[in-house]
């Protein structure tokens, strides 16, 4: 216990520190695609969303605007696909780069967010959470994850939940360290090249936790 403790206190400190890095040296940089964005598409510069958080509190999410407006009214569990004609040009630029996701480290420096989690969801998802699914609310969400470094997009619904719950509930320093190095890879040579190229085996996760419940209930 002790231990988690301690790892998530660092986890924190990486973020705070990770974060500052990430907006203040480059802040000439955002505030040209900023102005990018707004001369070549009708529309605010950023899109902000009520998203649950941890333990389902309600936060608005940062993003750089992406798609025209009114485009944010999708389906549940329906992912943007790199041919969605609902991107701006600049859009699938900034999608592809993950640059799009940038404005999250004011999220993470709130402490609304960190790094590592997993992607924090439309609130009209949480009705249809189990127990089990909800899981993936114990730890805060984050601008990369678990299910965003084993294909994303590429994966269905029910698959994105399972990785987000073994993160939460297996998680390390050394996982997190991981994710991010997996995620440089994802930015540099796009999500389909790590589809079936995971980088835990979630199944075999569940089944050691299942086995270790046996052998506490028959203790």
């Amino acid at each position: 216990m002790e231990d988690n403790k301690f790892q998530k206190a660092i986890k924190r400190l990486f973020d705070i520190v990770v974060s500052l890095i990430v907006l203040i040296p480059f802040l000439p940089i955002w505030i040209l695609i900023a102005i990018i964005i707004k001369v070549t598409s009708p529309g605010p510069v950023f899109f902000l969303q009520n998203r649950p958080g941890l333990n389902k509190k309600i936060f608005k999410v940062y993003k750089f605007r992406t798609m025209r407006p009114g485009s944010e009214k999708m389906v549940k569990g329906q992912e943007v696909m790199k041919d969605d004609d609902r991107v701006t040009a600049i859009g699938k630029f900034l999608r592809r780069s993950k640059i799009d996701e940038i404005p999250q480290v004011l999220n993470v420096l709130k402490g609304e967010m960190s790094l590592v989690g997993p992607r924090p969801e439309r609130v009209a998802s949480l009705a249809d959470y189990t127990g089990e699914i909800s899981k993936r609310l114990n730890m805060n969400p984050g601008m990369t994850g678990l299910a965003q470094v084993s294909g994303n997009i590429y994966l269905t619904l029910e698959e994105r939940y399972k990785f987000d719950v073994y993160y939460v509930e297996h998680y390390s320093l050394w996982l997190d360290l991981k994710i991010i190095i997996r995620t440089i890879g994802v930015v540099l040579f796009g999500e389909d090249k790590y589809v079936n190229k995971c980088l835990v085996d979630i199944n075999l996760g569940s089944t050691k936790a299942a086995s270790t419940k046996e052998e506490n209930v028959s203790r």
